[in-house]
């Protein structure tokens, strides 16, 4: 993974809202931006074609996806407030980056960022 991720606020905001309001479901959103040299930039979120929303998993066919660069992983909520990936997270990973949304989705401490690996990032607000 790149040595920095940024996170603009207004995702940070939409990341929340989102997640609390499919609450106590898991909800799951892609985010958007660009890689540059050895930074992350995520400036966009967008809901995935056709999501599944339960309490236990979140999901979309991933085959429907455009193909699209700007899209640089996904993000998703556990409403149990655990701030680490599952297996089954990790074993569905997609993209270059997977961030956690964690119950009570009040800030940006409530926000993980993961590799691939399920080793967390550090994260910076814009």
């Amino acid at each position: 993974m790149s040595k920095r991720v940024i996170i603009k606020q207004d995702v940070v905001d939409g990341l929340l809202s989102y997640c609390r309001n499919f609450h106590p479901r898991e909800a799951i959103l892609l985010v958007r931006g660009k890689k540059l040299k050895d930074e992350i930039q995520i400036n966009a979120l967008m809901i995935p074609p056709l999501p599944v929303h339960s309490e236990t998993f979140t999901s979309f066919p991933i085959h429907m996806l455009p193909i699209d660069p700007s899209i640089l992983g996904t993000a998703h909520s556990h409403p149990n407030g655990v701030l680490r990936p599952s297996l089954e997270d990790l074993n569905n990973y997609f993209g270059r980056v997977m961030l956690i949304i964690g119950f009570p989705y009040m800030s940006k401490n409530d926000i993980s960022v993961f590799d691939r690996e399920g080793n967390r990032a550090v994260f910076t607000v814009i």
